[in-house]
């Protein structure tokens, strides 16, 4: 298994990009995605999902030179219409103009609409807390999930986003993470590598426990918490569809079919001015004080660093190197 610098695999991911029909600053705003993911060990938003979209660029399923349209309707309102592109892009273009409105009103809203799939939610508010704010956000994604003690799938993993400024341009707290036991990618990474995955991640279609990634599949994945994960899978649906017109999760086809309709989604960004209040900061350090008092416990995300150099299967160098022409 090589071990990669960091930087090479954002360079080849964005020359693969181009050329399957990105264009340059759509690429290098992916491509930067890539990298963090594969930096920081979230490997299910990092090259795992390069393939698929070189793909669906090339059948125009994500628009790799849709412009994005932001606009603001009200003071503290901020919308970007990805226009069935890439939804980094989109957030990129629409950043700027949401941090200003949150520095003016104390809090913004951020409705990134009609977009790509998102995979890492953290990378978005991470990018938030760095700007000095504390980022929240959601998004929605195709049905897995099925109603506590039912069987029909209603909605998707749903993640969950939360990012805190430490107030010197980096992040004192961070988590990204589905409503669901676990991601769906952990369930068709396992199916891929033939394993068999824990008891109490999902249900087969017949609502019984499986321990078959394929019958888990075929079924449900199980909210954390049961009732509680499936209020915030429904609270991250309603934000991330119904306020940005992305499509509801139950219409979302799979996001890593090569043809088909544009994704769609939509995420849905809170951003917030932690100088409203001048507690603020001696209240997050009084919290972590209590949470480093217990021997081995951190903050979500404390203490996470980007590697500059990561293991990457020989299978997964080989496509990397083969997308990006140079195999």
């Amino acid at each position: 298994m090589p071990v990669i610098a960091t930087y090479e695999i954002e360079a080849l991911s964005k020359a693969a990009l181009m050329r399957h029909g990105a264009e340059d600053w759509i690429a290098a705003s992916v491509a930067d995605a890539i990298r963090e993911a594969e930096a920081t060990g979230n490997r299910i938003c990092g090259l795992y999902y390069l393939e698929s979209y070189c793909q669906q660029l090339e059948t125009g399923r994500v628009k790799g030179d849709a412009v994005p349209d932001v606009t603001r309707p009200r003071p503290g309102s901020v919308r970007v219409d990805a226009r069935f592109g890439f939804a980094q892009a989109a957030f990129e273009k629409a950043l700027p103009e949401a941090i200003a409105a949150c520095r003016e009103n104390g809090t913004a809203s951020l409705a990134v609409c009609h977009a790509h799939t998102c995979t890492s939610l953290g990378y978005f508010t991470g990018q938030i807390a760095r700007a000095g704010l504390i980022g929240l956000g959601l998004t929605n994604a195709t049905p897995i999930v099925a109603p506590p003690g039912g069987r029909t799938r209603v909605i998707g993993t749903n993640p969950i986003a939360f990012s805190v400024p430490d107030g010197q341009g980096g992040i004192a707290m961070q988590f990204d993470q589905s409503t669901t036991t676990v991601a769906l990618g952990k369930i068709t990474m396992a199916k891929a590598a033939g394993e068999s995955i824990p008891e109490g991640w999902a249900v087969d279609k017949d609502g019984r426990p499986t321990t078959d990634p394929e019958a888990a599949l075929a079924g449900s994945l199980v909210s954390m918490g049961g009732y509680k994960g499936w209020g915030f899978g429904l609270m991250a649906e309603l934000l991330a569809a119904g306020l940005t017109g992305g499509l509801a999760s139950q219409d979302v086809a799979p996001l890593k079919t090569p043809e088909g309709a544009p994704h769609d989604l939509g995420q849905f960004y809170l951003l917030i001015d932690p100088g409203m209040s001048e507690h603020f900061a001696a209240r997050l350090a009084r919290v972590a004080e209590g949470v480093a008092a217990n021997e081995g416990a951190r903050m979500p995300g404390q203490g996470r660093t980007e590697a500059a150099e990561v293991d990457v299967p020989n299978a997964l160098w080989a496509q990397l190197r083969e997308l990006a022409g140079q195999a």
